[in-house]
């Protein structure tokens, strides 16, 4: 039994909240009759609320960071004995634990050397596009500046970051946005834009080379993707595809960036998403799982040929990258990702990741079986999505308010799900479900047990 305290005593946290505080991505108006929810403890895999209520989180968080649970006491003891020897110095300078983390990073991910601190999954994306723009602008004329993007990939909230999203509502309103960005097709084969073909791998890849050449391979830098299409539906990547996509950003000398931000540190039962396919990336970012969300720290992980490109001449006061970010000097990040990786390590968490994924996509194949509604199901280690439609033959995806009663559903039964919203108009119908990396049978079987009764209260 939880010792959270009950809703009285924290009435005037809640009134503070109602009265102050903005949250993200919420539409407020429902909180002038109804109290915004207030959680106010974390153990595991359960929460609970200012009422008292428990809960079982099946999104580790909200969007995808809790990877190893809530309340881990050696995480907060490695961040409070950090923060009293030394808790900050702009990363001009080096720390014991920013050091310490890049090395057991990079022995992660062979082929890179070079770790770059920041603050966020959208800042550490910038960073690779503020890269490849010095890039172009000191070793290839200007000429390679454009970056290219996939449709229904996500990069982050900052007006550069949306401008290499692929998902138009996120981006509605908030144009004009920064040139130099183009567009990809997706690679979801269960809604092929080339109808029914043996090899939608290699063509959904040869669609990005033909991108290349009408823009000019001479004038693109680098490709932005995400290993597993996270926001935008839960996509994981077809037969054939890493490797074409690999091939033609080597023949037309294009960086090959990955987007590791919510896939990285374990979620997909590899260290990273990316290393399920044999890619060599120029670029990895990373930002979620890095420390579970017990501080606050992105990785922008390059090779040494880029970091390279930066020292080629001392002399120049405009050679190196001419970036700072505040809060990359923060301590406490590296001290928490490295209690975080040790955590991971010692209870073999990728291995159970890869058992409970398992698991999670047999029992959602099942309800399939079951409900006419779920269309399609995909997903890699604990990652997963079923996608709901209103009419199996055609695809007809259901109504986004009704994916929002099948999430409401299951929270008023205590377990709280995702689905694809704000990403691209009518096609908001995927419900996403990514536990942490230490769920169990029970876990899993909890979480499908509720999405089959909310289904069946949902649709009949």
């Amino acid at each position: 039994m939880s010792s959270v305290l009950k809703t009285d005593p924290l009435r005037d946290v809640i009134e503070s909240d109602r009265a102050h505080v903005w949250h993200h991505i919420a539409q407020h108006k429902p909180f002038e009759t109804v109290d915004p929810r207030i959680y106010v403890e974390g153990k595991g895999m359960r929460l609970w609320d200012a009422a008292g209520k428990e809960y079982l989180d099946a999104v580790s968080g909200g969007v995808w960071t809790v990877n190893v649970g809530y309340g881990r006491e050696s995480i907060a003891n490695a961040v409070r004995d950090q923060l009293i020897k030394m808790n900050y110095f702009s990363n001009a300078a080096g720390s014991v634990p920013g050091a310490q983390f890049a090395r057991r990073l990079i022995e992660k991910m062979p082929g890179l050397s070079r770790v770059y601190y920041s603050n966020s999954g959208s800042e550490a994306n910038e960073k690779v596009f503020k890269m490849v723009r010095q890039m172009a602008h000191r070793h290839h004329g200007g000429r390679k500046y454009k970056i290219l993007y996939r449709e229904r990939d996500y990069h982050g909230t900052t007006i550069a970051t949306l401008s290499a999203g692929g998902q138009p509502q996120r981006n509605a309103q908030y144009g004009p946005l920064t040139p130099g960005f183009v567009e990809v097709p997706h690679c979801l084969e269960y809604r092929s834009q080339w109808g029914s073909i043996e090899n939608y791998g290699e063509r959904a890849a040869d669609a990005i080379e033909e991108v290349i050449l009408r823009e000019g391979p001479d004038s693109i830098g680098a490709l932005c993707l995400e290993p597993v299409t996270a926001g935008g539906g839960v996509i994981t990547p077809p037969k054939g595809y890493w490797e074409r996509v690999q091939d033609i950003c080597r023949r037309h000398q294009i960086l090959l960036h990955i987007d590791e931000v919510v896939c990285g540190v374990g979620r997909t039962g590899k260290w990273f998403g990316y290393q399920h396919f044999g890619i060599k990336p120029d670029f990895v970012t990373m930002a979620k799982g890095v420390a579970s969300g017990y501080a606050a720290i992105s990785c922008t992980v390059t090779t040494e040929a880029v970091f390279e490109q930066f020292k080629d001449d001392p002399s120049d006061p405009l050679s190196y990258f001419r970036d700072i970010s505040t809060f990359g000097g923060c301590t406490a990040g590296p001290a928490a990702a490295l209690e975080n990786m040790r955590i991971i390590e010692d209870e073999a968490l990728l291995a159970n990741t890869e058992r409970m994924g398992q698991r999670l996509l047999a029992n959602l194949r099942e309800l399939q079986s079951r409900h006419a509604v779920i269309g399609d199901v995909r997903g890699l280690g604990l990652f997963c999505g079923a996608e709901l439609v209103a009419d199996r033959q055609s695809r007809e995806p259901v109504e986004e308010k009704m994916v929002q009663a099948v999430l409401a559903d299951c929270i008023g039964h205590g377990v709280i799900i995702g689905a694809t919203t704000r990403s691209m108009q009518g096609l908001n119908n995927t419900l996403c479900l990514s536990p942490a990396l230490i769920a169990t049978e029970a876990d899993i079987d909890g979480i499908t047990a509720a999405i089959d009764a909310a289904l069946g209260r949902v649709f009949g």
